[in-house]
């Protein structure tokens, strides 16, 4: 995925004169900006980048705002999306809503307001992407580790201490000491604190069970 400085806006509706007019005012505001006619046009021509906003009609010809939220949902698209819509039903908004949407904006709306919810969007991606950036270089790291590391890693990043991990499970103080040493050393860190932030906002129990996946994968069945 390429990393944009600024920001990144996939401007989604099938009014012309719509498309032209915002994209010219987000461009002046440093934006940069791909317009699409149709729903279909986008998911034919986008590339994901970051940070970025899909700036989404909901009423379109064709596959609705709602639909193409969905659909990239299913396809793994975490790009923030900001609703924009002359009429649209009560359902549809709770529906877009309850599929994530960033914000939703009614026409006509203010530009000002157009900016405040799109640089929000674009910080939730960036924080997004940092995390997930953050995720990959830890799993890799964590898949380093032995299955007692593994326990310890978790104990540490829980706060506890040496002592209150070798109590929770009867080991040597010594032991969870020298366990510590190389989780933080395998993890390339030089403290606990650098530890913890470190996995911050990272799933870790997602995380174990990837590798775990990856380690230790199903056996395909076998059949008689």
């Amino acid at each position: 995925m390429q990393v944009l400085s600024a920001g990144h806006i996939y401007l989604v509706d099938d009014d012309a004169s719509i498309r032209s007019a915002l994209a010219s005012t987000l461009e002046r505001q440093g934006f940069s900006v791909t317009p699409y006619a149709s729903a279909a046009e986008f998911l034919q021509n986008a590339t994901p980048v970051s940070p970025a906003v899909v700036l989404l009609d909901m009423r379109m010809p064709g596959q609705s705002g709602v639909d193409l939220q969905a659909e990239l949902a299913s396809h793994g698209w975490t790009t923030p999306i900001i609703f924009i819509s002359g009429e649209s039903l009560p359902a549809q908004i709770v529906q877009a809503m309850k599929q994530g949407a960033s914000d939703f904006l009614l026409k006509p709306f203010s530009m000002q307001a157009l900016l405040v919810a799109v640089e929000q969007a674009l910080e939730k991606d960036r924080v997004t992407h940092e995390v997930l950036v953050r995720t990959l270089a830890v799993e890799k790291l964590y898949a380093t580790l032995t299955p007692r590391e593994c326990e310890v890693f978790e104990a540490i990043i829980e706060g506890k201490t040496n002592k209150q991990i070798a109590e929770s499970d009867g080991s040597a103080p010594a032991t969870i000491k020298l366990h510590r040493s190389r989780v933080l050393s395998k993890m390339q860190v030089e403290s606990a604190a650098e530890l913890i932030a470190l996995t911050s906002n990272i799933d870790i129990s997602a995380l174990r069970l990837r590798i775990l996946d990856v380690k230790h994968p199903l056996a395909p069945e076998r059949h008689h």
